[in-house]
């Protein structure tokens, strides 16, 4: 499986999955717009819609989708991967995926627009690791860590973990010329 070179130092992780898993979950979006909604922050106890901070068209997967579960066994290829590269990652209590899994398009101009990380609130105290899977190329989208002052590119495939913690802050890179694709999700204690 082949990986973006990213710096051992920063614990972000980075491989390819295969395209035609990236196609199959984009052909599932666009198939299905009647689950569509928009994208919210703060959690599954207190959504919220606040466009200044995000802006996407969101499906949530519980994972026992078809094109999912095949999506997830890509993942674990990456997270195999991971674990092996951060060996005493995989020293600690079980983990495993328990929220839905988010399929997000952004639109040109939207995005996930502010620094935050993926344990701000007791509600996330759980959450271990991120994962996210760009489904389409975008030559001016990404991700920005801002600790790690690194930018990601948005490349069809590349699938990307790192720590939940605020170490990993991060944003978007917002894109003026196309919409972004990605699927996204957290491995939490279990």
């Amino acid at each position: 499986m082949l990986g973006e070179k990213l710096p051992f130092n920063s614990f972000i992780g980075g491989w390819y999955i295969p395209k035609k898993t990236c196609d199959d979950l984009v052909n599932y979006y666009d198939a299905n717009p009647h689950l569509v909604h928009k994208g919210t922050i703060g959690g599954s106890t207190s959504p919220e819609v606040n466009l200044k901070h995000k802006e996407s068209f969101d499906i949530n997967f519980k994972g026992n989708e078809k094109v999912v579960l095949d999506y997830n066994t890509q993942l674990q290829k990456c997270l195999n991967l991971y674990l092996k590269k951060y060996e005493y990652c995989d020293h600690s209590a079980k983990f495993g995926i328990t929220e839905p899994i988010n399929l997000q398009k952004y639109p040109v101009g939207g995005g996930f627009k502010l620094f935050h990380f993926e344990r701000m609130a007791k509600k996330s105290i759980g959450r271990y690791l991120v994962f996210m899977t760009y489904l389409n190329n975008v030559k001016d989208g990404g991700t920005e860590f801002l600790y790690q002052k690194i930018k990601t590119p948005a490349k069809k495939g590349l699938t990307l973990i790192w720590p939940c913690e605020w170490t990993h802050t991060h944003k978007g890179i917002i894109s003026k010329s196309k919409e972004k694709i990605i699927i996204t999700g957290w491995y939490s204690f279990v």
